[in-house]
């Protein structure tokens, strides 16, 4: 409780320094992991969104949502219908938010979509300049640059175009996940690559060029 002569600002100013102090000592030290996982994320959707249009972009939000148009199915953890009546739908990536998606409760509120991002494990994110070093060669260069090329690819299509054995292939994927450069979603049956934001800019970095195309 706030004594006699305590003024709300003063109050404030305590939960604001609490806040602060918790961040620093509880988030600060993987908050770039964060900025990162929520970055790739966003450079995801928006290579969906640029390849395919909307539709693309919601079949990308399996597996917590499935586009059956004009309904965008949702794993939510109760039974509810949210009508957009035109007013649009805001997708928010979250890197705190767990397993299912979650919106607003007010149904009067402009619609929002909080939804979780892939999340790596700190130990990879934390021994990710040491990885760098194993990408070093022309197999598993030539995986990312083909993979970077397309906005998703399968194990068998990157196999195909290097020829490589798919267990080679599906192996240099797993050793550009590992590091970042890549991430992975079932989609039924296949599971997609994409390269992520920090793939594109080594790529850049290097002075690669590639052109990139739609799934083939």
């Amino acid at each position: 409780m706030r004594g006699p002569h305590e003024s709300p600002g003063s109050s404030l100013k305590l939960v604001s320094d609490a806040l602060r102090a918790s961040f620093r000592a509880l988030l600060e030290p993987y908050w770039r992991h964060v900025q990162s996982a929520v970055g790739d994320d966003v450079s995801v959707r928006t290579r969906a969104v640029l390849d395919g249009g909307t539709a693309a972009l919601l079949e990308g939000l399996r597996p917590f949502a499935h586009w059956n148009p004009p309904y965008l199915d949702v794993d939510y953890p109760v039974d509810r219908e949210l009508r957009l009546d035109g007013r649009g739908l805001m997708l928010v990536p979250s890197y705190f938010c767990w397993r299912r998606p979650t919106a607003l409760a007010d149904p009067g509120l402009d619609p929002v979509l909080v939804y979780p991002v892939m999340k790596q494990p700190l130990e990879i994110a934390r021994a990710g300049e040491e990885r760098l070093d194993r990408l070093l060669g022309r197999t598993r260069s030539a995986v990312l640059v083909d993979v970077a090329g397309h906005s998703t690819r399968t194990t068998t299509e990157v196999a195909r175009a290097l020829e490589l054995a798919p267990a080679s292939a599906s192996y240099q994927i797993g050793v550009l996940r590992g590091a970042g450069l890549v991430v992975s979603r079932r989609d039924g049956k296949h599971v997609e690559h994409t390269a992520t934001s920090l793939a594109l800019n080594l790529l850049a970095g290097t002075g690669t060029t590639f052109r990139r195309g739609s799934k083939t």
